[in-house]
C-alpha cells in the first residue's frame, strides 16, 4: 500500500511508472475458442485499492506508518519494563498500547479484505466498537483488579 501511494505522488508530478499505467491494469486478451475458431475478447482486470489517504498528501500516510512503527518499537520496550518495574502507569500504557496496536493492524486488514462502501462502514464501526470495548475491559481490570503486569506475573508463576 505505501509503493501505492509513493507512486501516486509521483505520477501527480507528471511522471508515468512503468507498472503503474491503466493499460497494464486492465489489458484485453484475445483466446480462440476451439469449436468455433472464433476469437474471444476477455478482459482481466487487477484490482488495486485506492490509497486510505487518497484525498491528503502523502504526508499524513507517511506520519501515520512512522507512528506504527513508534507504537511496535514502545510495545518491545514496555515487556521488560513491566516485568521489572510493574504499577499502573505501565498498566496503562500497555492498555492504550495493546489497543492502539490492534486497532491499527486490524484497520489494515479491513483495508485489505473489505470492499465495498456501506460493507467499509460497517467494518469501521465494528473495529472503532472493538477497539473501545477493549481498552475500557483493559481500563477496568487494571482499575478493579490486580493489573496486566501481575496478571501475566501470576500466569508465569504457575
Amino acid at each position: 500500500m505505501a509503493a501505492i501511494v509513493r507512486l501516486s505522488s509521483v505520477c501527480r508530478r507528471g511522471v508515468k511508472p512503468l507498472f503503474y499505467q491503466s493499460t497494464l491494469l486492465a489489458r484485453p486478451t484475445v483466446v480462440l475458442h476451439k469449436e468455433h475458431q472464433q476469437p474471444h475478447l476477455l478482459a482481466a482486470r487487477i484490482h488495486s485499492s485506492t490509497p486510505l489517504y487518497a484525498g491528503s498528501s502523502s504526508k499524513a500516510a507517511s506520519l501515520h506508518w512512522t507512528a506504527e512503527r513508534v507504537l511496535s518499537i514502545a510495545l518491545l520496550a514496555l515487556g521488560p519494563v513491566a516485568y521489572f518495574s510493574p504499577g499502573p502507569v505501565i498498566d496503562y500504557s500497555l492498555a492504550a498500547a495493546l489497543t492502539l496496536h490492534g486497532h491499527w493492524g486490524l484497520g489494515q486488514v479491513l483495508t485489505d479484505y473489505v470492499h465495498g462502501d456501506t460493507k467499509i462502514k460497517i467494518a469501521n464501526a465494528g473495529l472503532f466498537l472493538l477497539s473501545t470495548v477493549t481498552f475500557a475491559g483493559l481500563c477496568y481490570f487494571n482499575y478493579n483488579d490486580v493489573g496486566i503486569c501481575k496478571a501475566v506475573a501470576m500466569l508465569w508463576s504457575k
